[in-house]
C-alpha cells in the first residue's frame, strides 16, 4: 500500500527530505520520475505502464505536501518503515487505502527507479 498525506498536514516539510524515492512534493509543485531517482529515458513502470523520466506531471495537491503514488515504495528496500510517517509530527502520513500494493510490486517499483 502506498502512503498518502492527509488534510491534517501542517506543511512543515519534515517528510520531504526523508523519502528515498523523492516521491514527496510541496503543494503546487510538479513532479518527474527522474527527480531523485536513477531512472532516465523511457520505460515500463511496474504499475503506471509506459513512462518518460523527464515528462512533467501536474501537482497532486495545490496547497499541501503530497506523495506521488507511482514513486512511493513505502521505503521497502531502503528502511524498515516509511520514513515520512516516522518523522511526521502530526501523523498525517498514512496508508493509502486506494493504492494497496504487494511487497513484490513495491520492490519492482524501487528496482525500476533505482537501476
Amino acid at each position: 500500500m502506498a502512503i498518502m498525506i492527509t488534510d491534517e498536514c501542517i506543511n512543515c516539510g519534515a517528510c520531504e527530505p526523508e523519502c528515498p524515492n523523492n516521491a514527496i512534493y510541496e503543494g503546487g509543485a510538479t513532479w518527474k520520475y527522474s527527480e531523485g531517482t536513477g531512472f532516465s529515458g523511457s520505460g515500463d513502470h511496474p504499475s503506471a505502464g509506459a513512462v518518460n523520466a523527464d515528462e512533467e506531471h501536474e501537482s497532486g495537491n495545490p496547497d499541501l505536501y503530497y506523495i506521488v503514488t507511482e514513486k512511493c515504495t513505502e521505503c521497502v528496500g531502503f528502511h524498515d518503515e516509511p520514513q515520512c510517517a516516522a518523522v511526521c509530527p502530526v501523523d498525517c502520513c498514512v496508508d493509502d487505502p486506494d493504492h494497496e500494493e504487494s511487497e513484490d510490486l513495491l520492490l519492482a517499483k524501487k528496482a525500476f527507479m533505482h537501476l
